[in-house]
């Protein structure tokens, strides 16, 4: 499956940004997915996490309350929902999907990957 975040820009804190993650082929609906970021100078982090039929979902502690994961599998995509941004929230979100059950927040742990979505928040 072929992944391609859109949806970044620049926005002042306390703003709202939502990206999408547009997934080719036919298979969109049996795989789980995920976002993660990745801040100048640090790793890769997870973000969030939504099962294949959008039943189960599962965030970054510190996130929680703030982003929404959705998926809409009629169009083979993947949301999320980013509120009150703040400047720490400043980074490149990856799109990412991974085959089998259950959930994971480690990267290496999924199958595919999108080419990155940049986020700057201005204080």
């Amino acid at each position: 499956v072929q992944l391609q975040a859109s949806g970044g820009g620049l926005v002042q804190a306390g703003g709202s940004l939502r990206l999408s993650c547009a997934a080719s082929g036919r298979t969109f609906s049996s795989y789980a997915m995920a976002w993660f970021r990745q801040a100048p100078g640090k790793e890769r982090e997870f973000v969030a996490h939504i099962s294949w039929n959008g039943g189960s979902t599962y965030y970054a502690d510190s996130l929680k309350g703030r982003f929404t994961i959705s998926r809409d599998n009629a169009k083979n995509t993947v949301y999320l929902q980013m509120n009150t941004l703040k400047p720490e929230d400043t980074a490149v979100y990856y799109c990412a999907a991974r085959r089998g059950s259950g959930w994971s927040s480690h990267p290496y742990e999924y199958d595919y990957w999108g080419q990155g979505t940049l986020v700057t928040v201005s204080s």
